[in-house]
């Protein structure tokens, strides 16, 4: 294992045994021993359940590795494989330096044992001298912020002063290779953001970090790769917003739409031989000549069942058609035709941005602003028309934006064509604010 690798993962599978009854588990422990005495060929008296399969990757120093996947995909499994508290079936898993992890929820606290007897055993079983425990006290009780609870039982403790303590004892150990599986969305939103304020600090200094979580934007924001769990093996491996995009198809269980040709219709060619966007007065409404236009992403993922398809676009900003740039506070408006090719009852059209980092800013959709009464166009071989306004609050940068078509069904929400990051928005420099967005702040000063 190279110098730069601490964790590498190698094939590694995990086997467990399913009876159907409780007696079956004895006749496994006695009935094959006694049929290969016999000569006869051993029985088998339970179903096999493959958690994983053949998993391999490996992990750099300094570097986070997002794993996403949906419940029962065997992420956890594959944390405590690494960690050491389970065997896998075969393959191997090789570490380097000290681990720490928090993968469930008080695992490794003593509920009798006060917060501060609890930090010690902690501490203790990572490897720190009492010397080094007594010197880092103070900081693991400050970044918890329990209080005088440190002095009480951990029974007493809320779901969220548990994981405070845990995850400061963990961070505060400066360890080769942290773990964190979901712990921290029991915590409240300033701690978040103190708990990965510290994984950054941590990566800085070297640590690797495997992060466990169902927030797609915390995975694109944090993370260097990311693994996509299905079924116990790896379905996706790279960009944090590649795998990420696959995860949010899986959720919703729909095939991909196949990516249509990009018509030539709507364009024209200047003299340098450069083709130039001349937008219709109208959109299409029959044609799908999307991909055509100025400041489409060519990189869009695009899924759903195919029973409605979004076929063009048209954007302006205070006037002007498909701007190359948008200045904060100028007025957007964002058009785009829907072809229905099934009949849809009560469609849901939506509306998101995100940053490039894929953090959403804003989204919402007809059923989230109480929109009705789009049934009458919703049968098959109709249209409509969708037009979005807003004013641009936006800090300067590069933006993307996503539509999308779904209709509510006994089933949940079922996607019929979604266009993520599909139009790219860039935002002017303003020197008036910093952030992600423009609050309108009002500053009044006073002389006295």
């Amino acid at each position: 294992m190279s110098s730069e690798i601490v964790i590498e993962v190698e094939n590694v599978g995990k086997c467990y045994p399913m009876y159907s009854h409780p007696r079956d588990r004895l006749k496994q422990f006695i009935a094959p021993r006694i049929q290969r005495v016999l000569g006869q060929q051993a029985r088998q008296y339970y179903r096999e359940f493959w958690a994983l399969k053949g998993i391999s990757f490996d992990v750099r120093r300094g570097e986070t590795l997002g794993i996403v996947g949906r419940n029962g995909s065997g992420k956890s499994t594959l944390l405590q494989i690494i960690c050491g508290t389970l065997n896998p079936t075969f393959g191997n898993v090789r570490t380097a330096g000290r681990i720490a992890a928090l993968l469930e929820l008080g695992s490794g606290f003593n509920p009798e044992f006060t917060g501060r007897e609890n930090v010690y055993m902690n501490a203790a079983i990572l490897g720190l001298t009492k010397a080094e425990i007594d010197e880092r006290f103070d900081d693991i009780v400050a970044f918890a912020d329990i209080g005088e609870f440190i002095e009480h039982p951990v029974k007493t403790y809320s779901s969220g002063m548990m994981v405070r303590l845990a995850f400061a004892v963990q961070a505060q150990t400066s360890p080769d290779i942290l773990i964190v599986d979901e712990a921290l969305a029991v915590g409240d939103a300033k701690f978040q953001a103190k708990c990965f304020e510290r994984l950054k600090e941590l990566k800085n200094n070297g640590t690797s970090i495997l992060l466990v979580t169902h927030s797609t934007e915390q995975v694109v924001t944090h993370c260097s790769r990311a693994i996509l769990l299905e079924n116990g093996q790896v379905l996706k491996h790279g960009e944090p917003r590649d795998v990420v995009n696959v995860y949010l198809d899986l959720l919703f269980g729909k095939r991909q739409i196949a990516q249509p040709k990009s018509p030539q219709q709507g364009a024209s060619i200047s003299a340098d031989g450069v083709q130039i966007e001349k937008p219709p007065a109208s959109l299409s409404h029959r044609e799908d000549i999307f991909a055509t236009r100025l400041g489409y992403n060519p990189y869009e993922y695009r899924w759903g069942d195919g029973t409605a398809k979004i076929l063009d676009y048209y954007l302006e900003a205070d006037g002007h058609e498909h701007p190359t740039s948008i200045e904060v506070g100028q007025r957007i408006e964002l058009r785009f035709s829907v072809l229905f090719m099934e009949t849809v009852v009560r469609p849901i059209f939506g509306f998101t941005v995100k940053t490039k980092e894929g953090v959403t800013v804003y989204g919402a959709n007809s059923n989230t602003l109480g929109l009705n009464g789009l049934d009458d166009h919703s049968t098959k071989g109709s249209s409509v028309e969708i037009r979005a306004t807003l004013v641009c609050r936006l800090a300067p940068g590069d933006y993307f934006i996503s539509v999308g078509i779904a209709s509510q069904q006994a089933e949940g929400v079922v996607p019929h064509d979604r266009r993520y990051d599909a139009i790219h928005l860039q935002v002017c420099p303003d020197s008036k604010f910093f952030g992600l967005t423009d609050l309108e702040l009002g500053l009044q000063i006073e002389e006295h």
